[in-house]
């Protein structure tokens, strides 16, 4: 007697509540689920349902073993059809997430690539500020930008990501320029999401919290103010390297600059054999490696 038997019909009956209901889900008589479900409380000496003539209900025990028992099933559906589909065609229903601004700019297009190439593909992407559970949102994928902190999660470095203090040469000339960590409380700051600016001094991290007039949680619009030269901004490399090599913007306190983060893809470990993400990963790591924004990050030295 295989070790599997009866858990099928034990996790319908338990989602659906009735034995009927489960013999319909999974195309089986109602009394072959019966009898599955009785051999299996038998192997396991304790009773998994209350039984009425309407509706069962799961004892304690069942309720404990329901929980168990849902994740094998979902872990071991997953390994088949990772096994399955190895070296088959991306298809099915992808779900990922990304920031808004970041996704807009960068991922999406690259998704459209991956689209075009697949057309049994279907994509539904989640374009928010608020990082979203994976597991709980029953996504594959999530765009994570900075430093990542749920361990749980399988992460692929998809491509650097280095924070760069800097304003217009027109605020610079009416205010000058810092010299130190100290001085840009007597600044302007241009504050995005966050008021609080990391940097790096004497081999440590440190975080300064700035204040100015101006704030919104855009990059573009924290961008766009800095060039008009209202103040200081602190923004990732795609935002501003175009503008700084162009002379539009001046990188400024480099000695402090903080370590680099990263842009990350993520996805939960069952997740990671699926051709749609292994793919899908590859080729996000590949075009943003060839994209406008990241080629020849060196900057010219600026005084």
């Amino acid at each position: 007697m295989s070790r599997w038997e009866g858990l099928d019909e034990f996790v319908a009956v338990a989602e659906t509540g009735r034995f009927t209901a489960a013999a319909e889900r999974l195309g089986l008589s109602s009394s072959h689920v019966s009898r599955q479900v009785a051999r299996l409380e038998e192997r396991l000496q304790t009773r998994l349902f209350y039984r009425s003539t309407r509706r069962v209900a799961l004892t304690e025990a069942g309720q404990t073993f329901l929980q168990h028992c849902q994740r094998l099933v979902d872990a071991r559906d997953e390994a088949l059809r990772a096994v399955n589909d190895l070296t088959g065609e991306p298809k099915g229903l992808l779900r990922m997430t990304c920031a808004v601004a970041y996704g807009e700019r960068f991922i999406v297009p690259l998704v459209n690539q991956f689209m075009a190439r697949h057309p049994q593909l279907r994509v539904e992407i989640e374009l928010s500020n608020r990082p979203l559970d994976l597991v709980h949102e029953g996504l594959d994928l999530a765009i994570r930008l900075g430093r990542l902190q749920d361990s749980r999660l399988v992460a692929t470095r998809l491509a650097p990501r280095v924070m760069y203090l800097c304003a217009a040469p027109s605020y610079l000339e009416r205010y000058g320029r810092p010299h130190s960590l100290s001085e840009l409380g007597r600044h302007n700051c241009l504050i995005g999401s966050s008021d609080q600016w990391g940097f790096l001094a004497e081999g440590r991290e440190q975080t300064v919290r700035v204040q100015g007039n101006w704030r919104c949680n855009s990059g573009e619009a924290v961008l766009d103010a800095a060039l008009r030269g209202f103040g200081l901004c602190q923004l990732p490399d795609y935002y501003v390297l175009e503008h700084l090599r162009a002379g539009r913007l001046v990188s400024l306190l480099e000695q402090h600059q903080p370590p680099n983060t990263a842009v990350w893809a993520i996805y939960p470990q069952q997740r990671h054999l699926s051709p749609k993400v292994r793919q899908l990963v590859d080729l996000l790591k590949e075009g943003l490696a060839k994209h406008p924004a990241y080629r020849d990050q060196c900057l010219p030295a600026q005084r």
